[in-house]
C-alpha cells in the first residue's frame, strides 16, 4: 500500500491480520508512496494503503466527512502516532523516518517500502502460527497471480466485475464521499486503485495481512503512469470514529473471526461512516445437504476460514457488532452488503 500526494495521495500500511491476525498499510503522499506494515490478532489478512486526493465530485459529498491523515494510531493502545524524520509522506521518505508511540514508548519504523506496525514489531523470536488460509494467501505466487487469472474466476460466483462492483460500491458509499476509506483485505490493491483513482475520496488506506500483497500493490501503482500523487483486523491501528468508510471486498468469509473483525470496523467508523463488503453465500441446494452447519464448522476449523449460508446471517452480524441500515445486492453466489454506524443524536 503506498500514500501518495498532489491531487491524491496514496498511503499504504500492513496491519494485523485477509484481516485475520495481522495487518499492512501503505501511504503515498505528494511525490511518492508509504507503505506500512501491521499484524493483528483474530483478523486473517489485511493491508492497509491512504491516498490522499482532492475529491473531484464534491458535489456528491452528502455529509462532511473527515480529511484528517491524522488517523493511525498504536496498534497496542490506540494512541496517537508521532512522525519522526522527513516531514513529507513518501516512499523515498519511508526508510529514514519512522513513526512513534510516546504512550507505549514503542517505536515502528520505516522499512523502505513500508513501516511495520504489528503488535510485535521489533520482534526477532517470536511467532505466530496463522490458519491455511491466511499462509496461502501470503505465497508469493498468490500476490503475482491474483489479479492475472484468480480474481477473474470470481465472475462463475456471480461477482460481476471490478468496474460494476465499483459502480454498485458508490451508491452504497454516497454518504461519505470525500472522505477516507480503508480498503480491508485489499490483497494486491485492485479496488485500493480504483477509489484512488476516482478522485471521490480524501484518502484511502489498503490494509492487508499478506506482505507479498503489499509488495504487489506497490509495484502495480508504480506501473501506473497517470497515478494520482498528490498528497489483526482485529486491532486496526486507527483512532475510533476516524474513519468515514470501510471496504473488505471479497474477504469477510478469510477473517478467522469475522464477528471480531466487524466489531473493530464499527470502532473505528465515526457516526454515520458506511461499511460495504462483498462474499459469497452457500445457500440454495448446500442448505438441503444433510447436517450442512456441522460441516461448515468443520471446514472452518480445518481451513480457517467461514462459510455464510444466508443473507440473514450477515445482517445478524452487523447488527450484533453495532451497524444498522442493513442492505445488500445478489447475484446468485456474489452478495454486495452494507451496514452503518448510527449516527449520534
Amino acid at each position: 500500500m503506498a500514500t501518495i500526494v498532489s491531487s491524491s495521495s496514496f498511503f499504504s500500511v500492513s496491519l494485523p491480520g485477509r484481516l485475520g491476525n495481522s495487518r499492512r498499510c501503505s501511504v503515498k503522499p505528494n511525490p511518492s508512496p508509504i507503505f506500512i506494515r501491521k499484524f493483528v490478532a483474530k483478523i486473517r489478512a489485511s493491508s492497509t494503503a491512504f491516498i490522499e486526493t482532492k475529491p473531484s465530485e464534491p458535489s456528491f459529498v452528502e455529509n462532511e466527512a473527515s480529511t484528517s491523515k491524522n488517523v493511525l494510531a498504536c496498534p497496542i493502545c490506540y494512541k496517537p502516532l508521532t512522525w519522526i524524520g522527513d516531514s513529507s509522506l513518501s516512499i523515498e521518505s519511508a526508510a529514514g523516518s519512522s513513526l512513534q508511540c510516546n504512550t507505549c514508548k514503542k517505536t515502528y519504523s520505516g522499512m523502505g517500502t513500508h513501516f511495520d506496525m504489528t503488535a510485535a514489531s521489533g520482534s526477532k523470536d517470536y511467532g505466530e502460527l496463522m490458519t491455511p488460509t491466511t499462509e496461502f494467501f501470503r505465497m508469493p505466487f498468490m500476490s503475482f497471480i491474483y489479479e492475472r487469472g484468480w480474481r477473474q474466476n470470481f465472475v462463475w460466483g456471480g461477482f460481476p466485475g471490478p468496474e460494476k462492483e465499483f459502480e454498485l460500491m458508490k451508491g452504497y458509499l454516497k454518504p461519505v464521499l470525500g472522505g477516507n476509506i480503508i480498503d480491508a483485505s485489499c490483497g494486491s490493491g485492485l479496488f485500493s486503485r480504483i477509489f484512488a483513482k476516482s478522485g471521490l475520496f480524501s484518502l484511502v488506506v489498503a490494509l492487508d495481512y499478506s506482505e507479498n500483497m503489499l509488495k504487489q500493490c506497490y509495484e502495480f501503482v508504480q506501473q501506473e503512469a497517470n497515478f494520482p500523487k498528490e498528497a489483526d483486523i482485529s486491532r486496526l491501528p486507527f483512532a475510533a470514529s476516524s474513519i468515514d468508510a470501510v471496504h473488505a471486498g471479497a474477504a469477510i468469509h478469510c477473517w478467522p473471526s469475522p464477528s471480531t473483525g466487524v466489531a473493530e470496523i464499527s470502532r473505528v467508523l465515526r457516526p454515520g461512516g458506511v461499511f460495504v463488503g462483498t462474499t459469497y453465500i452457500f445457500d440454495g441446494p448446500f442448505n438441503l445437504i444433510p447436517f450442512s452447519r456441522l460441516l461448515r464448522q468443520n471446514m472452518m476449523q480445518i481451513s480457517g476460514s467461514y462459510t455464510f449460508l444466508s443473507e440473514r446471517e450477515i445482517e445478524d452480524l452487523c447488527r450484533a457488532c453495532g451497524l444498522v441500515d442493513f442492505k445488500c445486492t445478489r447475484n446468485r453466489g456474489f452478495v454486495m452488503f452494507t451496514a452503518t454506524k448510527p449516527s449520534q443524536n
